[in-house]
């Protein structure tokens, strides 16, 4: 599908369906375009578009490029972020003789949400520069908004885990870290769905390292644009790049320190399985030692032999009872006592 934008003194609006590529077009946009559309667009402006397979390469000479005076540039975009399966696809801008060629195989939020501003505001932006700038700043403002998503699930996702860590151990928020009955009754609360939290903690690091993957794409594009457009671009659009550039990299900053605070709270978790199956690993281990002496105790009696003196003495059975009985509980008494139960 090919979606026109032709310019008119101060305004910028979109062509209707099926309008002749012409002078007055300065935005091209190509949604999954067809060979038949790839081939209408390069013979109307002779311009060599790039397929889907040539875009997908990811070393900076075929990303970053100037050819016949057309400025090729691929970014990587993140979309289907509402869906909630994420993808980084990659989007080619072409920057020719005052047009501009967006080639794009997804339908990306920021660009439905620019042509809604376009078509509500046609004065707004204007010039084949003006569009590629406004394009790169709803990028730039969809990838924050989706940092700030990402954060509030992390500290969301960081307060279930500590505090159900907190309560597992018996421990109250806010008494200094200190054990202590949380109620009338004594029983440990139920352990949180770690295989849940693990998943959505994979799920928002995996959003994250494609919003980083996003981000420097777009800072090497936006520093590249810059260069190459100085002197023919307008002040105001340079000014604009550059504010586009400083959001690129505080965003790639905050991303990092999300990164890695999901790598602390991925160990963290981690460290919390670990202490559960130590919880269970010590009441096993408890088990065995307090009936391992009764057991010894009953073996030496169940061997019947006719030597032993117990067998014919009538208090022998409560006597090794006894002695089975206190086997147990002296151990238990000792764990107790140490503070390892």
């Amino acid at each position: 599908m090919i979606n026109l934008y032709v310019t008119e003194p101060g305004v910028l609006r979109r062509a209707p369906a099926g309008s002749p590529i012409d002078e007055t077009v300065v935005w091209v946009d190509m949604v999954d375009p067809s060979m038949e559309e790839l081939q209408r667009v390069d013979h109307a402006l002779g311009v060599d578009i790039p397929t889907k397979e040539e875009m997908r390469e990811i070393e900076a000479s075929s990303r970053l490029y100037e050819e016949d005076g057309a400025l090729y540039m691929t970014a990587t975009v993140l979309s289907s972020v509402e869906t909630g399966s994420p993808v980084a696809s990659a989007i080619t801008f072409v920057l020719t003789h005052g047009r501009l060629i967006t080639v794009r195989h997804t339908d990306p939020l920021p660009f439905r949400a620019f042509a809604t501003h376009v078509d509500r505001h046609p004065n707004a932006v204007t010039g084949a520069e003006g569009v590629l700038f406004g394009l790169l700043e709803a990028i730039v403002d969809r990838l924050a908004d989706v940092l700030e998503l990402v954060g509030a699930e992390i500290d969301q996702v960081s307060q279930t885990v500590f505090e159900a860590g907190q309560r597992t151990r018996g421990i109250t928020p806010g008494n200094g870290g200190k054990a202590g009955k949380t109620g009338k009754s004594n029983q440990r609360p139920p352990a949180p769905d770690y295989e849940a939290l693990i998943a959505a903690i994979g799920r928002m690091g995996d959003l994250t390292s494609k919003i980083r993957e996003s981000l420097v794409s777009i800072g090497r594009l936006a520093g590249f644009a810059g260069r190459n457009l100085r002197g023919r671009a307008s002040k105001t659009g340079l000014a604009a790049m550059k504010t586009i550039t400083r959001d690129v990299v505080s965003l790639s900053d905050h991303a990092s320190y999300l990164a890695n605070k999901l790598s602390f709270m991925l160990d963290a978790t981690l460290g919390l399985i670990q202490i559960e199956q130590n919880g269970i690993i010590k009441i096993f281990s408890v088990v065995a030692v307090v009936f391992l002496p009764p057991t010894l105790i009953a073996s030496i009696y169940g061997m019947n032999f006719e030597v032993m003196p117990e067998l014919s003495w009538h208090l022998g059975y409560p006597l090794a009872l006894l002695m089975m009985v206190g086997s147990a509980v002296l151990p238990y008494w000792l764990f107790k006592r140490r503070g390892w139960l």
